[in-house]
């Protein structure tokens, strides 16, 4: 541990860490565009520049190391200044149709330059045309909207290790795009959606039926059941009715999800999902029952085949939707308990 001043208060922090984790460990709040935690620090965005005495310059806190005696502020009438310049300098060729645009509510640009007290009328510029890659059927991306904070595609790299998206031309025409502006489909992308998951702004965001607003939703932690890595998911419901899912840090996808994970999650409020057993009666319709009922005619058909034709008459099938230890005791209890080694899984057929 080494001791540094932050806002005139001596604090003690890990040696190695950036200015920015000092900041976090402490409760102080620094604004950022570029920063995610999973990634190689960038620095590129510059919104989370602080003071640092005796610097030429204000640094960025998310690539400055931490040193022994090191005075820093963080919201300097200097650093303040910048700050608002940078996101005058976004808003200047940055649609601004917060009205209109899904990400409102949740919008790291909108929440700054309300913190920031922006000046929308110095804000006016050449803007960006409104081009949509609308070529991968799950999400699409809107130019006139991104920041290139580069998050997007650092995600891709770093962590889903894809290299779909990267950072194409210079000055005024960069822009996020596929290498060589080829179809998303072509340079390799997997629909995963991390990318819309990072983003910031309102640049990437999902092709979906349902309309909401941040704030008229609520989050509900679970598990995705479409196999038995056991990926954490907040499920965004409206009405209670899912109408979105963003991945959770959990230790099985660290914030990440899959295309199933991610945006297949309609079968929920599906009208033909089961939601209780059935069971099939002598007419030869399947009427509603509860679990006491349903297991208990499992159990006793089991037993009832068992004793007449022996234990090899049964197979059992398990689930590729349930965790690992699901399917452990799933087959302990067909080798164990029924005594036959006619087990197998969904995941092979």
């Amino acid at each position: 541990m080494i001791n540094i001043f932050l806002n005139g208060s001596e604090l003690a922090v890990k040696e190695g860490s950036t200015v920015l984790e000092a900041c976090k460990g402490a409760g102080v709040s620094i604004p950022t565009f570029c920063y995610d935690e999973r990634l190689k620090a960038e620095g590129s965005c510059r919104i989370c520049v602080v003071e640092v005495e005796g610097a030429p310059k204000l640094m960025p806190s998310c690539s400055t190391l931490v040193a022994p005696g090191m005075r820093v502020l963080t919201h300097s009438p200097k650093v303040v200044k910048l700050r608002k310049k940078l996101l005058e300098l976004m808003l200047s060729n940055h649609e601004i149709s917060c009205l209109q645009c899904e990400k409102a509510g949740n919008c790291l640009l909108q929440d700054y330059a309300y913190e920031y007290e922006v000046d929308t009328e110095k804000t006016k510029g050449r803007k960006k045309i409104a081009e949509y890659a609308s070529s991968n059927k799950f999400f699409s991306l809107d130019q006139s909207k991104c920041i290139l904070c580069g998050r997007c595609a650092r995600t891709c790299s770093q962590l889903q290790a894809n290299d779909v998206w990267a950072m194409a031309g210079r000055g005024f025409e960069t822009e996020v795009s596929t290498p060589f502006g080829i179809d998303m489909e072509e340079a390799g992308c997997v629909h995963c959606g991390n990318c819309v998951s990072v983003c910031p702004v309102g640049a990437l965001k999902p092709n979906t039926r349902h309309k909401f607003r941040a704030w008229e939703t609520r989050k509900v932690r679970s598990t995705c059941a479409y196999c038995g890595v056991g990926c954490q998911i907040d499920l965004l419901v409206k009405d209670d009715k899912v109408v979105g899912v963003e991945p959770a840090g959990g230790k099985s996808n660290n914030g990440l999800l899959c295309v199933k994970g991610k945006f297949a999650f309609d079968f929920i409020n599906h009208k033909d999902r089961l939601t209780e057993p059935l069971i099939r009666g002598e007419d030869g319709r399947l009427r509603p029952a509860s679990w006491d009922e349903a297991l208990g005619l499992v159990a006793g058909k089991t037993k009832e085949i068992r004793a007449e034709f022996g234990a090899d008459a049964i197979m059992g099938l398990s689930s590729a939707r349930v965790t690992n230890e699901e399917n452990y005791l799933f087959m302990k209890y067909m080798r164990a308990a029924v005594g036959t080694n006619n087990v197998d899984h969904c995941a092979r057929l």
